[in-house]
């Protein structure tokens, strides 16, 4: 870490402290050369990837798009806004998790169906119906199906 006032190269940590709810880390820094003191501020640098629509366009990962979509599917459902954040959260995390730059919208797509999956049932389906383009009723019946069979295998 460069000096802020002579630039110089050596610098000495002389305390370490956790701020922001651990986020952070804030650090008292003395310079070998001219003796001044500073603090400088360290957190991850936690980038997402990027998201690669079905028709091929690249663009940047949106959290509000994101939000707004779990928000639409759980409309009128008992389901609290802390566990909307978590889910948020948690797929934030899984996608950050794969390493990968990009990931394709389908990949999101699903991982918002997984915890939806787990939240709420209604707000599950609701999703589904809007993802995989529903055209009938019967492709309603089929999915509402499979998830009372997948309820039926954890109980098990």
């Amino acid at each position: 870490m460069h000096c802020p006032f002579c630039s110089h190269t050596e610098t000495k940590v002389i305390d370490s402290r956790l701020v922001a709810d651990g986020d952070q880390i804030r650090r008292r820094r003395e310079c070998q050369e001219c003796g001044e003191r500073f603090t400088t501020f360290e957190s991850a640098e936690l980038v997402m990837p990027r998201v690669i629509k079905t028709n091929g366009v690249r663009q940047p990962f949106d959290e509000d798009k994101l939000r707004n979509g779990i928000l639409r599917a759980i409309e009128k459902r008992p389901v609290s806004l802390e566990k909307v954040e978590s889910v948020i959260n948690r797929i934030k995390h899984r996608l950050r998790a794969t390493g990968e730059p990009e990931v394709k919208t389908l990949d999101v797509g699903e991982l918002v169906m997984d915890e939806l999956r787990e939240l709420d049932d209604v707000a599950y389906v609701r999703f589904a119906s809007v993802y995989r383009s529903f055209q009938d009723i019967n492709e309603f019946r089929e999915e509402i199906d499979r998830l009372g069979r997948g309820k039926k295998d954890l109980s098990a």
